[in-house]
């Protein structure tokens, strides 16, 4: 678990990932104006794990969300990573699935899902979403991110998915529920999985 102290904010004056901007525009002759953040784009993967017949997803700290709610000290996230390198986005996502969760997957094993807009009221990044099998004959490190990333991999059961998707005690994104919603509909060769 984490220990979180001194938490403060503060303007941002030199950003490196995220610029504040304000947006000006005309929209049917009115003249408007809009606060925005400019930031990457990502990707996210689902991994589904064969042998355990569950997804591996990552925890994390995410001071945004702690900043709004303090019973929320970890967020539970797909695999994911910002676009800033030059390759293509299959291989960015191949790369954040070995840095964040250790597995390597073949870059012909990584199946594109969809695409969506993130934050469209703040930053409108577009996410990458893919799909990709693991099990353990891939794992090649304990993953955990890299350079000060403290990313905690958790394994959550198929079975307890969709139970997991409606908890509201559990700080999660949007992407990741999509994703389960997408793998229980168009994966799943079980009986379809009903909550209470």
């Amino acid at each position: 678990m984490f220990n979180i102290e001194n938490f403060k904010t503060q303007p941002l004056e030199e950003p490196k990932y995220a610029l504040p901007l304000r947006i000006t525009y005309t929209q049917n002759g009115v003249d408007k104006n809009w606060e925005a953040v400019k930031s990457h784009n990502s990707v996210a993967i689902l991994l589904y794990h064969r042998e355990k017949d569950a997804f591996l997803v990552v925890k994390q700290f995410r001071p945004p969300v702690y900043m709004n709610d303090k019973n929320k000290l970890m967020t539970w996230e797909l695999c994911a990573g910002i676009i800033d390198k030059d390759k293509s986005i299959e291989e960015i996502a191949q790369d954040e699935i070995l840095e964040e969760c250790g597995f390597h997957v073949d870059l012909n094993k990584i199946e594109k899902i969809s695409a969506f807009f993130t934050s469209v009221g703040i930053t409108g990044s577009k996410q990458f979403l893919f799909y990709a099998e693991i099990d353990e004959s891939m794992k090649v490190s304990n993953g955990g991110g890299i350079n000060d990333e403290m990313i905690i991999l958790e394994y959550l059961p198929v079975k307890n998915s969709l139970e997991f998707i409606y908890d509201d005690n559990f700080a999660k994104t949007a992407g990741l529920m999509f994703a389960f919603i997408w793998f229980l509909e168009y994966k799943n060769k079980k009986q379809p999985i009903i909550i209470n």
